[in-house]
């Protein structure tokens, strides 16, 4: 094969993948309400409702912008809250995902991490999957295992899996990250999007940032983690020494120079080295 064949090829196989995910988030949309969220997630749904400042929870991997502005005009959503009802004052709705977007998960497997060829990736907290569907898609990780406490998600991860054929890599754990040492201890790469914060109370995220740093201890395995640990754990009581525990790899957040590219949440993104 000439190289501009290769070229396009890869192109090709790059851009089917892009098709396959959003397939699959067609398919999970048709199974969740528009805010992707389970009555049996009290404590999150909770949060958001607390949040000093109006708030919904609106999944990037689900819903990207152009399909939030179709939801907008359809009245199914709002990106806007009236801050005086019955008056024209409106203020920006802050929108919360616990999920990566399309464009943030190429990021993630394209910029971020390095060729996983033979390695272990555990997405911490894995909700509806993406992480891991992008891993089997964008990666060569030999097995992608996803976390997740919540009984309904874990149902949909296994849909997905069966139903695009991910199970040769891809397994679900149905069970609460504490439980997990070995997996964590074996792992190359951990994943941790905006884990604990709105599923935990303060003391039970304290626990469990204690618990992943005494486990992700392989030296020069990789921890990506949305917002940074740092933000993370500086609000709770802990032990944790992040110096000791890891170093922080600077990344390229330029990597898309489209005007379309959300880089704020790109951003948010960070690398870390376990020492």
């Amino acid at each position: 094969m000439k190289k501009g064949n290769v070229d396009d090829f890869d192109e090709l196989v790059v851009s089917n993948n892009d098709v396959v995910l959003k397939n699959i988030a067609e398919d999970l949309r048709s199974h969740l309400p528009i805010e992707a969220m389970f009555d049996s997630e009290h404590q999150a749904i909770q949060k958001i409702h607390q949040h000093p400042l109006p708030m919904i929870h609106v999944d990037a991997f689900l819903y990207d912008d152009d399909f939030v502005d179709s939801l907008c005009e359809e009245g199914k959503m709002s990106r806007s809250y009236c801050t005086e009802c019955g008056s024209y004052k409106t203020a920006s709705l802050e929108f919360i995902s616990h999920s990566f977007s399309l464009m943030e998960l190429k990021f993630l497997y394209q910029h971020v991490l390095p060729d996983l060829t033979g390695k272990v990736v555990v997405d911490v907290g894995s909700r509806l999957g993406a992480v891991l569907f992008a891993g089997y898609l964008y990666s060569s990780a030999s097995q992608l295992y996803g976390v997740e406490m919540n009984a309904d998600f874990c149902q949909l991860q296994e849909m997905m899996v069966t139903k695009y054929q991910f199970i040769d890599r891809i397994k679900v754990v149905h069970a609460d990250i504490c439980t997990q040492a070995s997996l964590l201890q074996k792992a190359d790469v951990v994943v941790m999007n905006n884990v604990f914060e709105y599923f935990l109370d303060r003391q039970e995220q304290a626990r469990a940032w204690e618990f992943i740093a005494c486990n992700v201890r392989k030296r020069g395995s990789l921890l990506v983690t949305v917002p940074s640990l740092r933000e993370s754990i500086s609000k709770l009581q802990t032990d944790i020494q992040l110096s000791q525990w890891v170093e922080e790899m600077q990344l390229n957040y330029d990597v898309y120079m489209e005007k379309d590219v959300d880089r704020e949440a790109l951003e948010q993104i960070h690398l870390y080295k376990i020492l």
